[in-house]
């Protein structure tokens, strides 16, 4: 089997740290990179989740078929996965701006796509947000692509951000118990699915682990 290829927690917050923060729009889209760190969700998921689904005093997302695109129409409930707390805190305070600056009520997107108007050439050119969802994934790819472009790395696309967290979980679950709470996080029936189709060992750290047991046996 191949390697896949996922950024590092390291790269993602190196990203975060250099998007521009000059208005609504970019705001948005550094929330939704670290939404995307801080939970794993997919893509589908991040176009049509809305404010209510996020509780923050649980830190849980809730993911409701009848509203929510989820794969296979199941619910899936999503605490927070550890980060770093800058991460989180970018997203508390995206909420707090739409709850509190634009006055969203809690049926309105999460992530409200991107308001367009015409110009004086009768071009199209951004307008701030509009608080309905996106209709497809695109925008969301787009975002993350200039993101690390920008940023000097290589594109890494939403659903990467699963072998991310596949691979931290690896690192720090230790018993049986935080290897299936881990999966159930990533909305996997059974560890083996989150270990065999997301978590395969990069070669690096496969030699890591190698060489540890070897220093452990002498």
């Amino acid at each position: 089997m191949a390697e896949k290829d996922f950024p590092t927690i390291e790269q993602i917050c190196a990203v975060l740290k250099k998007m521009p923060l000059t208005n609504e729009v970019e705001r948005r889209n550094q929330a939704l990179i670290a939404f995307t760190l801080l939970t794993g969700v997919r893509v589908q998921v991040l176009m049509t989740l809305k404010i209510k689904h996020v509780y923050f005093i649980r830190g849980l997302v809730r993911q409701n078929p009848k509203e929510v695109k989820t794969k296979f129409s199941k619910t899936i409930n999503t605490f927070f996965f550890p980060v770093r707390e800058n991460v989180r805190q970018i997203v508390v305070d995206w909420i707090d701006y739409l709850i509190k600056g634009e006055l969203y009520d809690l049926n309105s997107p999460l992530f409200p796509r991107t308001a367009l108007k015409h110009d004086k050439n009768n071009a199209f050119v951004i307008d701030g947000l509009e608080p309905i969802h996106w209709t497809t994934t695109t925008p969301i790819r787009e975002i993350f692509k200039e993101a690390f472009k920008s940023a000097g790395l290589p594109y890494y696309n939403p659903h990467s951000f699963r072998n991310t967290r596949a691979e931290l979980g690896q690192k720090v679950c230790t018993n049986p118990e935080q290897f299936k709470a881990w999966s159930q996080n990533l909305g996997h029936e059974s560890p083996l699915t989150t270990f065999t189709s997301y978590g395969t060992l990069s070669l690096h750290r496969q030699g890591e682990v190698m060489e540890r047991l070897g220093i452990n046996r002498g």
